[in-house]
């Protein structure tokens, strides 16, 4: 018997139909996970995709939705450098920037560390605590329609201490501050979430250490808690200054962007040309800018944290 004979009695010759059957099993299932994508995709394409898509295109475009669009170039932001409405919009907006993120970056921090103790029912105070976040933001203006007012219980507070009855919502400089503290009492339940994961994250050994070592409370939560929570403050301050620039709905509610235009916000501004004035090519125009300047914003917290990393 010859050497090649008894290889073959000892390899006998694959079944090419079934290597072919499972090459073809293989390959299907190379394709089962972009299958459950297509849902999603076709979602995020048809809610997010395609309007930003038409968004941007309606900004080089003259279209007042009773007339065909009328494609005009770069006019819409030539006359966005000469209107005074977005320029005094833009100032609300960072300002609104910078009195939102000092609130809703200190305060959420300490209550959840305040919720982080291990106490009976203290799920009910978590629950509490974020009950906010989830109430519509009509029914929370409405509430704090009545607490900003002239004949509300904060200046029969002040009056206790001599200081006059005041109408915050009517006052040009109270009015856009009370905003900014109705936004962010709505919001703070979700950052004090947000930081309450991040703290039960930290290592209990390096603050129980610390705490051995002699560390004040302070020094505890200075030099141990912040550093190990500094991704997580890369993520509320993101959501923070995306929350402020894009602020609507408070401002609808309360102000609709009086008194005096004080507490016009970019967001507002935006939403005020397209239905109201019905200009949608500079409305586009205007929120493209607005955009661009929270891309930029985000890009500056991540270069930002990724140089303190």
């Amino acid at each position: 018997m010859s050497v090649n004979s008894v290889r073959a009695e000892l390899d006998p010759a694959p079944d090419v139909g079934a290597l072919r059957a499972r090459t073809g099993v293989r390959s299907a299932r190379r394709w089962v996970p972009y299958a459950f994508l297509v849902p999603g995709l076709a979602l995020f394409g048809l809610t997010f995709a395609w309007p930003a898509f038409i968004a941007v295109q309606l900004a080089f475009y003259r279209y007042n939705v009773v007339k065909p669009p009328v494609f005009i170039g770069l006019d819409n932001f030539t006359r966005m450098l000469g209107d005074e409405t977005f320029y005094r919009a833009l100032g609300n907006s960072l300002l609104f920037l910078v009195l939102y993120l000092p609130i809703v970056t200190v305060i959420p921090l300490l209550l959840a560390m305040l919720v982080n103790i291990k106490l009976p029912a203290i799920n009910i105070f978590r629950v509490m605590y974020y009950l906010p976040v989830i109430t519509s933001m009509v029914a929370v203006a409405v509430a704090w329609r009545f607490l900003l007012g002239e004949q509300s219980v904060i200046n029969w507070l002040l009056s206790l201490v001599g200081i006059p009855p005041t109408s915050f919502l009517l006052s040009t400089s109270w009015a856009l501050p009370s905003v900014v503290l109705v936004e962010a009492w709505k919001s703070m339940g979700l950052y004090m979430m947000i930081y309450l994961a991040g703290l039960q994250a930290v290592p209990v050994d390096l603050v129980e250490a610390a705490k051995v070592d002699g560390a004040s409370w302070i020094r505890r939560v200075w030099h141990v808690i912040v550093p190990g929570m500094r991704p997580v403050f890369a993520v509320t301050l993101t959501l923070g200054m995306l929350d402020a620039m894009r602020a609507f709905e408070s401002v609808f509610v309360l102000t609709r962007g009086g008194p005096q235009d004080a507490t016009v916000t970019l967001g507002y501004y935006i939403w005020s040309k397209a239905f109201e004035q019905h200009d949608m090519g500079y409305a586009s125009a205007v929120g493209l800018v607005l955009w661009a300047i929270m891309i930029v914003l985000a890009l500056l917290n991540l270069a930002a944290t990724k140089r303190r990393d």
